[in-house]
């Protein structure tokens, strides 16, 4: 057989089908049975036999065995006795039927004896699709046959088209025991996937949302459905300046007589192509028009049911919708409700009545509806041109949408507003537009945003709605700030003599300088909004005031500011003007090492943000609390907060730097560093992609912190290569805010383990030089975490356990438990390599029940794998002087094979300065004081590393060396031996 049909989705029902000797799979039209079957029948060992009948086939005697039997060897049938295979060949069309009528009977034993047969030479499969159309003739000597095999190498699958909620009815056609799977519709990702594969590119997020709801789960629907959206928007491109398109949106070169995509097609939001129709419809068809009548108006109305068809004029609705429910199109529940079988079927429907009939119904459910919403929609239907009365109850339909919390609603009521007005009303229409791209921004509909408020800047003549409009776009922009300056510029220009537009467009300025890391721009533009603006815009320039001066290293000046900020909001409990407040409260207690004081505050924010707040206030208050529960060591919720922090940006399309982050920062302490390692290379792609230096910092800190959790050589390079990059955005930021410090921290301890202790020390003294007494107590202990590292990494390893004690002592009177285990584990891996193995255990141990009780999975890993190392080494029965680091360990393996300074250095991606100085150390604590000596002592045991390359010049050898040994984690270990010479 050739390959399989593409698959999205069904690996564990494959699974489960692949272990059974007879599988049944059943599900209503296309939900991909037959490319189920076609994967598990490619490649099969043996004979496989295969028909897949038709509805028509059903009432041909014997073609499902025709088509089964077509790849049998004549040999077989000739081995049958002669009245078997007399009446198998009649069957087949090869001769006459029998003339004394035992055919029926002969004719099982020739399927019988036959299928026998193939089976005692090889594997057999039996596969037939769609087995509801198999003829009856065929099911019979099926089902005579299977019953008959047990014990032969034969299987069966077969696939039943079945409708929703019902159960197959050829189960007789398989063997016993055989396992019905029921085929699951696909989920939205996969239906995403899906049309993503078959186009070869992606549908716009509003118009892929509308597939996914009208496929349910299908995939021959959502292909179709794809197909014909792709036709009629052409190649999509990028969709919206989230994903990294220019912030004045795509509709900035829209024509002025268009309007933001919204659906053309009725409620469905994407058409039902008429192939499709055609297909679901072609009995529907035949009914009589009162019935086909009824059916539009159920698939027209937003709950439908016969009280509310009764009250749009249909004199009996029950009786009408009878034969459609016999058709199984819809059903009419006790409760009166109307239910289509399927969303699909009910768009078709819609779909195919004429335009007029649709008009029609919707008037009718106009006067029949009091809901305010639901009565403009269908206003808005019944009357498709402009009319200013249908735009006006449009509007306000639209308004009590979004004080109700649903801004998709509001933006899909505005934009039908905007289609319905007039054209000699540009005015009216221009702020229709605005309204439906802010509800659009509230609703994260980016691409929806972007053309409405683009189509605005161009065609308005009017300085102020221009002015909206760009503000607007700088909304829709995100992150994405960086290519924003000439759009402000603009902006600033339309402005000139409304002070008010003036300062929002200052705050944006200051927006765009904080995510550039402009901290001076930033800081001068935030206080000119603060000056000129309304209340609301001062309220937003300060708290952006405050960030900047908190980055800077200013807390108080911060905390100033902000007390400003929410004295003008009207305190905590000023509604949604002041949740941006809270939240940067909470940060700068966060920041603080108030975590609890954090924690609280986000809690309760979360709470009182419910469903009124738009994405971007949702997803930051997520992404901050994510922060909280890391460093609070509430390790499980904070991977539960990041996978709510992509919800709502996956439903828009987008996949933003901050959510990322957050799912990053999330796994490095409650996933795995594998996990971490992708979303944080993820985070630091869209972060540069957006522009966005403030998220860039913190997925770079992350990326390193990821790549720390290893503690090896290479995961340190790459570390340091993350966290070099780290240091140089913040020196040019002239940030120093504590995350930046503890970063500083991170970046000296990676340095240490590549051996670079120089340059750690450096890195150290340049964070100090930024501590002042305002300086929070986990930066100062994981400065001093990064020190002790670096006193043991000089083989000072008494002052680095002290240093490192320090650290612990602090961090226990912190509630940072996250912090508290990554410093003991560096206690105890110290404490382990100078062979002081009891306090190396206690403090591991300590680690581990932390790390275990907090859910820190990748920390409780390390804490494990030193506890492991302890025990080894003392199995050993190891003494002696101290046991080299990581890196000495790594090298010292790599020069006993025979690699020069230069090769070793860039196999571990450091400086031949450091090789040489590790060198040196690692010379000290084995006795010797040559490369040749070394080379000797690695010899003793066959490493598994380097291959041999020509040694140095030697000096003089120094006895006694110690035997080389590496333990099962890896690290090379170091034991007297007696004299050893070259």
């Amino acid at each position: 057989m050739g390959s399989p049909p593409p698959l999205t989705g069904r690996r564990e029902l494959l699974d489960l089908a692949r272990t059974a000797s007879g599988v049944l799979l059943h599900g209503p039209e296309g939900i991909g049975r037959s490319t189920l079957l076609a994967v598990l029948t490619a490649d099969a060992p043996g004979t496989v036999l295969r028909c897949a009948p038709a509805e028509e086939d059903a009432r041909l005697p014997h073609a499902g065995l025709v088509d089964l039997f077509a790849p049998v060897p004549e040999h077989c049938l000739e081995s049958l006795t002669p009245g078997p295979r007399t009446a198998l060949e009649a069957a087949l069309l090869r001769g006459a039927a029998p003339a004394d009528g035992r055919d029926r009977l002969a004719l099982r034993v020739a399927v019988l004896d036959t299928l026998r047969a193939l089976a005692s030479t090889g594997p057999v499969l039996v596969v037939v699709d769609d087995v509801q159309w198999l003829d009856e003739p065929t099911a019979d000597l099926l089902a005579f046959a299977v019953r008959r095999l047990d014990g032969l190498d034969l299987r069966v699958l077969a696939a039943e088209r079945v409708p929703e909620g019902e159960q197959p009815t050829r189960l007789r056609c398989c063997p016993p025991g055989t396992l019905e799977l029921p085929v699951p519709p696909l989920t939205d990702e996969e239906v995403a996937h899906l049309v993503r594969t078959d186009l070869g590119t992606a549908l716009p997020p509003a118009t892929l949302r509308a597939v996914q709801e009208l496929a349910a789960g299908n995939p021959w629907y959502a292909r179709e459905l794809g197909r014909a959206a792709h036709t009629a928007h052409g190649l999509p491109g990028p969709t919206g300046a989230g994903a990294g398109s220019h912030p004045t949106g795509a509709g900035a070169g829209s024509h002025p007589h268009t309007a933001p995509a919204t659906p053309t097609t009725g409620p469905y939001g994407t058409d039902v192509p008429p192939r499709l129709r055609a297909h679901l419809l072609r009995r529907v068809r035949l009914l009589p028009d009162p019935a086909r009548f009824a059916l539009l108006v159920a698939s027209a109305a937003a709950r439908p049911g016969l009280t509310m068809l009764r009250a749009a004029g249909l004199s009996d609705p029950a009786a009408d919708l009878a034969a459609a429910e016999r058709l199984g199109v819809a059903a009419v529940d006790a409760d009166g409700a109307v239910r289509f079988r399927h969303p699909l079927l009910r768009a078709a429907v819609y779909a195919d009545a004429p335009g007029s009939d649709r008009r029609r119904a919707h008037a009718l459910l106009a006067d029949a509806v009091t809901e305010p919403v639901e009565r403009a929609r269908h206003l808005a239907h019944a009357h498709p041109y402009e009319d200013e009365a249908t735009a006006r109850t449009l509007m306000a339909a639209a308004d009590t949408a979004r004080r109700e919390g649903a801004p998709d609603t509001g933006f899909e009521l505005a934009a039908l507003a905007a289609r319905r007005t007039p054209g000699d009303r540009p005015a009216d229409r221009a702020d229709r537009l605005l309204a439906a791209a802010e509800y659009a921004c509230d609703a994260g509909r980016i691409e929806e945003a972007g053309e409405a408020a683009g189509a605005v800047l161009t065609e308005s003549d009017s300085a102020h709605r221009r002015v909206r409009a760009r503000l607007i776009l700088l909304r829709n922009a995100g992150q994405a700030l960086e290519g924003a300056g000439d759009l402000i510029e603009e902006g600033l220009q339309d402005a000139l003599g409304d002070p008010e537009s003036e300062a929002r467009l200052h705050h944006w300025a200051a927006v765009r300088g904080l995510l550039c890391g402009e901290l001076e721009e930033a800081d001068r533009h935030a206080r000119q909004a603060a000056e000129a603006g309304d209340t609301e815009t001062r309220v937003a320039a300060l708290a952006t005031l405050a960030r900047v001066r908190s980055l800077a290293g200013e807390p108080l000046a911060a905390d100033a500011a902000l007390e400003a900020a929410l004295a003008l909001s009207g305190g905590t409990g000023g509604g949604p003007e002041s949740w941006r407040l809270i939240r940067m409260r909470a940060i700068l207690a966060l920041d603080s090492d108030r975590v609890p004081e954090a924690h609280e505050q986000l809690t309760r924010l979360l709470a009182a943000v419910g469903e009124l707040a738009g994405v971007e206030d949702v997803l930051a208050t997520l992404v901050a609390l994510t922060r909280v529960q890391v460093r609070a060591g509430h390790c499980r919720e904070a991977l539960l907060t990041a996978d709510r922090c992509a919800r709502p940006l996956a439903e828009a399309g987008v996949a933003a730097a901050p959510a990322l982050y957050a799912a990053a920062l999330a796994a490095t302490v409650g996933g795995t560093a594998e996990e971490a390692r992708q979303l944080a290379g993820q985070a630091v792609r869209a972060s540069e992609a957006d522009g966005d230096r403030l998220f860039l910092l913190r997925a770079l800190a992350v990326l390193g912190q990821a790549e720390l959790l290893g503690g090896d050589p290479r995961g340190a390079a790459a570390a340091v290569e993350a966290l070099q990059r780290v240091r140089e955005l913040g020196a040019a930021m002239s940030a120093a805010d504590p995350p930046l410090l503890h970063w500083y921290a991170d970046l000296a301890e990676a340095l240490v383990v590549l051996g670079e202790t120089d340059e750690a020390g450096a890195v150290v003294r340049e964070a100090r030089a930024r501590v002042s007494a305002a300086t929070p107590g986990s930066v100062l202990a994981a400065l001093e975490r990064a020190e002790g590292l670096r006193e043991a990494g000089l083989g000072r390893a008494k002052e680095g356990a002290a240093r490192l004690r320090a650290a612990v002592e602090l961090l226990r009177r912190l509630p940072l438990p996250v912090e508290l285990v990554r410093t003991l584990i560096a206690l105890g891996a110290v404490e382990r390599r100078s062979r002081r193995r009891s306090s190396a255990r206690g403090v591991l141990g300590e680690a581990l029940e932390t790390a275990t009780r907090i859910g820190a999975a990748p920390l409780a890993y390390r804490a494990r794998e030193e506890l492991a190392r302890v025990d080894a080494g003392e199995r050993a029965g190891e003494t002696g002087g101290p046991e080299l680091t990581p890196t000495e360990a790594r090298i010292a393996a790599l020069v006993g094979g025979g690699a020069t300074n230069r090769e070793v250095a860039a196999e571990l991606f450091i400086s031949v300065k450091t090789v040489e100085g590790a060198l040196s150390r690692v010379y000290r604590k084995v006795g010797v004081r040559s490369r040749t000596a070394l080379a000797h002592a690695m010899a003793v045991t066959v490493l598994a590393t380097g291959a041999a390359v020509n040694v140095g010049d030697d000096d003089q050898v120094q006895p006694p060396v110690q035997a080389v040994t590496v333990s099962q984690s890896g690290r090379v270990r170091f034991s007297r031996t007696p004299d050893t010479r070259r």
